[in-house]
Parts: structure tokens; C-alpha cells; sequence
């Protein structure tokens, strides 16, 4: 009977791979100019085994110099966000937990535009400081939520942390606007970030979201079963050898770092951990061992097929992909947030 378990494990991550990779296919061939799928695979297939490319193929140039590394940051920036989300809803043991929802996304943006605002830098690492200043305020934010969410309601309860991070949200908002005012010279780059995009992302923005999902993101996933010991209580997972406080401050650092990242490099992309952990959570079960793996491989496909929307709805004009995200995600927020009123009330 376990065979028969852990082999159906093995080919839903096969089904989960085969899916991912032909939406990415896929993704790398549409766009202003289509190139058929056929041929953007041998173009990446020459490209990865230094083949010559055929002259016969067009516009390998907009395959591998502008498409290709927007579609790995795309993917890997989706990837992060789910496996984020999944953690933090297994962490609170709450199903509309998010990055966005719970104003940690907020933060992140506050502490990024404050870096570009006023040009804050890392001697010969100028986009560091972004990255740091996002990151660390992403992890404040988290931080002060759960705070006081914790003095208000000691056991926790979904409403109330839901409700703190949209007041914060709204808090953050305001003083995002504030900056906004007093850099007039940057206004336009700033308001075209925090709606999220990722067009004009390089390779380098790939191994950075690459570094940073192997970290942080390791990090988790080597806490599912600590996570799954969350399920049945924080009273009960003390009981059973886990130690709360530290498992909970390592991956609320993780969280925060690995949203931090996403951040600082595509701005504020909304929806993404609360939609595809929830979607996942429905074909792999609650079991974090299985779920957080999955959220990956969901994260990376919903993601890819936003921006591709993003891309050619409006073609030639480009909506920013948290503009589609935040639309898909509101939409199903009302919709898992009322399901779970009715199991509640039920």
C-alpha cells in the first residue's frame, strides 16, 4: 500500500513537472512576435549544447535575450511566492494566509521604495539595497502584525490577523504615497513597480531569485514536518518534541526573505501564495511533505500564465502582472474566504 502511495507521489511531481515545463514552453514562444513552440525548443535546446541554430529559425534573439530570462524570473518569482504562502497558511494554520493578505508584501514595498526613493545603496552592490531594505522591513512587518494580532487576540484568529493586515496595508499605502510626493523625479518608475512587473528582468535577476529560493526555500521545505505538526495545534506540537518559537522565527525569516527578494525585483505581485497553495492543497492534500513541493510547480505555472496574459491581452500594450494577479486572486479570496465560513459555521 505505501508503494502504491509514494509512487503515486512520484508521478504527480512528474504530471506537476510536465506542466510547468510546457507552460514555460509555451510562455517563452507567445507574445508581440509568436514563434512556434517547435522552434523556441530547439532554439533553447541549441542554445544549452552550443549547437548552431538554424537559419532557418527566426528571431532567436527575442527567445534568448528578452524572453527567456523574463520567464525564469517569472517562474522562479511564482515558485517563491507559493511555497511562502503554503508556509505561512501550514505556520498560522490558516488557509487565507499570504504574504499580501497579511501586509507582509506591504512592508517589503515600503522598505524597497524607500531604498529607490532616496537611492540607498550597498558600496559596489548598488541593487543590494533594495533587496536588503525589502527584506528587512518585509520581516519587520511580519513581525508587528503578528504582535498585535497577539495583543488583541491571544488565540490568533484568522479574522483578526486578516483584519490588522489590511489596516497595516492601508497604513503602509499611505505613507508609500507620502514618499511618492517627495520624489517627483521618480514617481513614474516607483507607481509602474508597485503594481508589479517583471518586464526587462535579466539573467543576473534569475540567479539572484534562484540563490534566494534554494535558501530560504530549502529552509521550509525542510520544515514540512514541523509545519504538519502545526495542524494539530502549537500546544500539541510542543507535546510532540517540536520547538514552537524557534521552527516559527525560522520560517517567518525565510517567509520574509524570500518575499523580500521577489519584491525588490518585481515589485508588489499580489495573490500569488494565497491562490496556488489553496488550488494545490485540493489535488495533494494537506500533508506538507507533498504540498509545499507541489506549491512550487503551481506557483511557477499560475505566474507564468498571469504575465503571459499580461503580455498579449492588451498587446501592444503590457499590464502590469500584479494588475492580473490581484483581479484572478480577489476573485477567489471571496470565494475560499466564504467556503471557509461555511466549514466554520457547518
Amino acid at each position: 500500500m505505501s508503494n502504491n502511495q509514494e509512487g503515486f507521489r512520484i508521478y504527480e511531481y512528474i504530471a506537476f513537472a510536465g506542466i510547468t515545463l510546457f507552460t514555460f514552453a509555451l510562455c517563452v514562444s507567445m507574445g508581440s512576435v509568436s514563434v512556434p513552440i517547435r522552434d523556441t525548443i530547439t532554439i533553447l535546446g541549441n542554445s544549452i549544447w552550443g549547437i548552431p541554430i538554424p537559419a532557418t529559425i527566426t528571431s532567436p534573439a527575442i527567445i534568448l535575450s528578452i524572453r527567456l530570462p523574463r520567464v525564469i524570473c517569472v517562474a522562479l518569482t511564482g515558485a517563491s511566492l507559493s511555497l511562502a504562502g503554503g508556509a505561512m497558511q501550514g505556520l498560522l494554520r490558516n488557509p487565507l494566509a499570504d504574504g499580501s493578505t497579511l501586509g507582509v508584501s506591504s512592508g517589503a514595498s515600503l522598505g524597497a521604495v524607500i531604498a529607490i526613493a532616496f537611492g540607498i545603496t550597498i558600496p559596489s552592490l548598488p541593487f543590494a539595497g533594495t533587496m536588503v531594505m525589502a527584506i528587512a522591513f518585509a520581516f519587520i512587518s511580519l513581525i508587528i502584525i503578528l504582535s498585535l494580532a497577539y495583543k488583541l487576540d491571544y488565540s490568533l484568529a484568522t479574522n483578526t490577523i486578516i483584519l490588522i493586515g489590511v489596516i497595516y496595508s492601508m497604513f503602509i499605502s499611505s505613507i508609500l504615497s507620502l514618499i511618492i510626493t517627495f520624489a517627483s523625479d521618480k514617481v513614474q518608475h516607483i507607481t509602474f513597480w508597485t503594481m508589479g512587473s517583471l518586464a526587462g528582468s535579466s539573467l543576473n535577476n534569475a540567479r539572484v531569485l534562484l540563490m534566494a529560493l534554494v535558501t530560504f526555500g530549502g529552509v521550509i521545505l525542510l520544515h514540512a514536518r514541523e509545519l504538519n505538526a502545526f495542524a494539530i495545534g502549537e500546544e500539541n506540537a510542543r507535546h510532540i518534541g517540536v520547538n514552537v518559537k524557534r521552527v516559527k522565527l525560522i520560517i517567518m525569516i525565510a517567509v520574509s526573505g524570500l518575499i523580500g527578494v521577489c519584491v525588490s525585483i518585481g515589485g508588489t505581485i499580489g495573490f500569488v501564495g494565497l491562490v496556488t497553495p489553496h488550488m494545490v492543497r485540493m489535488i495533494t492534500g494537506p500533508n506538507h511533505k507533498r504540498l509545499l513541493p507541489a506549491s512550487l510547480f503551481g506557483g511557477a505555472t499560475f505566474l507564468m500564465l498571469a504575465d503571459l496574459v499580461a503580455r498579449i491581452l492588451l498587446n501592444p500594450l503590457e499590464l502590469p502582472i500584479g494588475v492580473v494577479t490581484s483581479f484572478i486572486g480577489a476573485l477567489l479570496f471571496v470565494y475560499i474566504f466564504y467556503t471557509s465560513r461555511r466549514k466554520t459555521h457547518a
